[in-house]
């Protein structure tokens, strides 16, 4: 049995496309896994508060002297974290924002990058060599897209911050069984936008 994590980072609600994407996976999904355990984390409609100084004071104590007092600053993450590392199937919703990602999507990002949680130093020390903890994990990255040709070799791959970004930093966690699938076209509409639409949907119904 999985343990499937829905992430949904868009702003937007019913006119979110990337919503519809998850939904979409989870419906097709559930027909053909019954017995697995969903759990929706949302990261753009409700706030996830970036790091600060607390939280830097807290994370990077060593496991072997934390304390309930010297890790107030990361009660929040330690939620999150604990809540990641339970699933062993992610699927992220996203759009892309400025070429990049959604701020609270990097808030959360930034609140499961944590030293001895997700990642260490293959030393123990900085070295520069970074390993991932988590293992056996698999993700979906479902991201929509207002124009085209972001993919590798395409005409826009240098202006892609966005699944990129997502597949090398949470590649970094450990996690290197990582799909892909992106809905383009979105600010073109009309029957270009369709044509994207249907051939991204049948996509992730064969899954």
């Amino acid at each position: 049995m999985n343990k499937v994590l829905i992430i949904n980072a868009s702003v937007r609600n019913e006119k979110s496309h990337s919503r519809k994407l998850t939904q979409l996976f989870e419906e097709n999904w559930k027909k053909k896994n019954p017995n697995d355990n969903f759990t929706h984390r949302e990261v753009g409609l409700e706030e996830i508060p970036p790091i600060n100084e607390k939280w830097i004071a807290s994370a990077f104590i060593k496991p072997s002297e934390r304390t309930k007092e010297n890790q107030s600053g990361v009660e929040f993450s330690n939620e999150l974290v604990k809540e990641f590392k339970e699933h062993n199937i992610y699927v992220l919703g996203t759009p892309m924002y400025n070429w990049s990602i959604p701020s609270g999507l990097k808030s959360y990002i930034d609140q499961l990058m944590r030293i001895n949680e997700t990642w260490k130093f293959r030393s123990g020390e900085p070295d520069g060599d970074y390993v991932g903890i988590l293992e056996n994990k698999k993700m979906f990255i479902l991201s929509s897209r207002g124009d085209t040709g972001y993919g590798e070799s395409e005409k826009n791959e240098h202006m892609n911050f966005q699944t990129t970004y997502l597949k090398f930093v949470f590649g970094i966690m450990g996690i290197k069984d990582i799909s892909i699938i992106s809905l383009d076209n979105e600010e073109f509409g009309g029957e270009i936008f369709e044509n994207s639409k249907k051939k991204i949907y049948q996509r992730i119904e064969q899954i």
